[in-house]
């Protein structure tokens, strides 16, 4: 699996294993087994989906050494700050089964995440995280939370897919070294991704579908995805991206997808929301 490099020197592999909505604890740590069966070393979780305690037990059960696994989590919303902060990432830890986080990010640009920050670069300090990012940030927010802080974000999880390609973003991103990490790399199936016209022509060249022609336009585009299935033959079929290249022709014609918009979840909107009637965010 090919491995990137971050701002800080670390590494890790460019294509992942994500756990969101899987709340089935039992499918999720038999996901999580699947993919590390088949050669994922990337796991991606987060405290408010629930299933920490399967990711954890799965990757116990597995005999993969920690030491070859790279685990990613977030804080919610809710325990941002100093204090709480602290408290949640002790409580993944625990969950995990593990001593320390590979990544661990800031999931959303709301509430104390100042305070927040603060406690993960005390932690990345001491040695118990490798690397810190945040999620779902935009410029204005990232650029503030850069110039606040000693310690730059090394990766920005966002949702990036050929329909939404950010790219403004990642050119300032770029300019940090600060790695894009895609969720909802195939847009939860909107605009019928997994048949659109595009994608599926590219693929017949290559014998490929169009998941996969995505999963390869990202890597080419040096971006991290974390592709979620609960089925083996996908997840099988994900990770099978490394025995074909795209031309300069179908990477321009990927491009040409793009919305400009986010399709999922527009960050701005809910960070006014928030603002003006300080929403609770729920899982």
């Amino acid at each position: 699996m090919k491995q990137v490099q971050l701002n800080n020197g670390r590494t890790m592999p460019q294509l992942g294993y994500g756990v969101f909505q899987i709340d089935d604890l039992a499918q999720c740590e038999q996901g999580v087994l699947d993919a590390l069966r088949t050669g994922y070393r990337l796991i991606d979780t987060a405290a408010c989906y629930g299933n920490e305690r399967a990711v954890g037990k799965a990757i116990i059960k597995s005999g993969v050494s920690r030491q070859d696994i790279f685990i990613s989590s977030k804080v919610w919303i809710q325990d941002t700050g100093y204090a709480q902060t602290m408290a949640s990432f002790n409580k993944t830890l625990a969950n995990l089964q593990t001593d320390y986080l590979d990544l661990y990010l800031v999931h959303m640009p709301y509430g104390d995440y100042f305070g927040s920050w603060r406690a993960m670069q005390e932690l990345y300090k001491a040695g118990k995280i490798r690397a810190i990012g945040v999620c779902n940030f935009l410029p204005d927010r990232l650029v503030d939370l850069i110039q606040s802080f000693d310690i730059i974000p090394a990766v920005n999880q966002i949702e990036l897919h050929p329909f939404s390609q950010r790219k403004a973003l990642r050119k300032l991103m770029a300019k940090y070294r600060i790695m894009p990490m895609a969720w909802a790399p195939f847009a939860e199936g909107k605009n019928n991704l997994f048949t659109q016209p595009v994608l599926k022509a590219i693929g017949d060249q290559y014998g490929k579908t169009p998941a996969q022609v995505t999963l390869r336009w990202l890597r080419q585009s040096d971006v991290v995805a974390i592709p979620k299935s609960t089925h083996l033959a996908r997840i099988q079929q994900n990770f099978a991206v490394d025995d074909f290249n795209l031309s300069t022709e179908d990477l321009n014609r990927i491009d040409a997808l793009d919305t400009g918009n986010p399709l999922i979840l527009d960050v701005a909107t809910c960070q006014e929301a928030y603002r003006l009637h300080k929403i609770k965010f729920v899982q």
